[in-house]
């Protein structure tokens, strides 16, 4: 079933037509879990722990005449409610609702850049999250992170940029990410800070000139359950 991103972006564009672009990475490979150096959450000895979460390596090519900048969205497709997660009286079934978690949101790309280096957006946990806002490289909205930690004490933030997957060690499913770079008509999408994801799957539409994606998953059942 398409995400809720894609379900936006369905029949927009120029004239509902999508050119080929490409995404590569040397981090991920499309279809495999992601590496734990990308990862926020990995398995521990006693459970997870925090990971290296470097941000991936990722460029695009075969770009389409007309680009004026990129935007880039990372998303969890698989996240269940947060009330039962991390219990270890219970377990979340792999039938429970789903909705997207944001990992990643970047817009204003310049046009002229065409890949992203590892770790240069993300290296290691950053507690309470880094800043949002302009980069040399775009523009850092706030991931979804923000909603997780809430009013955290020590955790509690607004988490700018990437950080990497950390799904519920009691999750039946494994969790499926999408890292989507989407070539737009437009120098900038004029977004007021701070951005979130929806922020951006709603002002691409009508601007997307094409998109390619890669997905890897993630899990940290102990048992080391591939289900979903």
């Amino acid at each position: 079933m398409p995400s809720a991103i894609a379900r936006a972006l369905l029949g927009h564009g120029s004239g509902g037509m999508m050119r080929a672009m490409k995404l590569t990475s040397h981090s991920l490979r499309d279809g495999q879990p992601i590496p734990e150096k990308n990862a926020m959450g990995v398995r521990g000895e006693a459970g997870p722990v925090p990971g290296p979460n470097l941000s991936p390596h990722l460029a695009w090519s075969d770009v389409p005449e007309g680009t004026r900048s990129f935007a880039l969205l990372a998303v969890d497709v698989d996240a269940p409610s947060p009330e039962k997660a991390n219990r270890s009286d219970v377990t979340i079934p792999d039938s429970a609702p789903r909705s997207d978690f944001y990992h990643w949101i970047l817009v204003d790309i310049p046009a002229s850049t065409r890949e992203l280096a590892e770790g240069l957006d993300s290296q290691g946990l950053t507690p309470k999250g880094k800043p949002p806002g302009k980069t040399s490289y775009g523009v850092r909205g706030v991931n979804s992170y923000k909603e997780w930690f809430g009013d955290d004490a020590e955790m509690g933030g607004d988490y700018g940029g990437y950080d990497g997957p950390w799904p519920p060690f009691n999750d039946e499913r494994t969790h499926r990410y999408h890292f989507t770079a989407y070539a737009l008509d437009v120098d900038s999408l004029k977004l007021p800070e701070p951005i979130r994801g929806s922020d951006v799957v709603n002002a691409i539409k009508g601007h997307v000139l094409a998109e390619a994606r890669l997905t890897v998953t993630h899990s940290l059942a102990p048992d080391g359950r591939r289900a979903g």
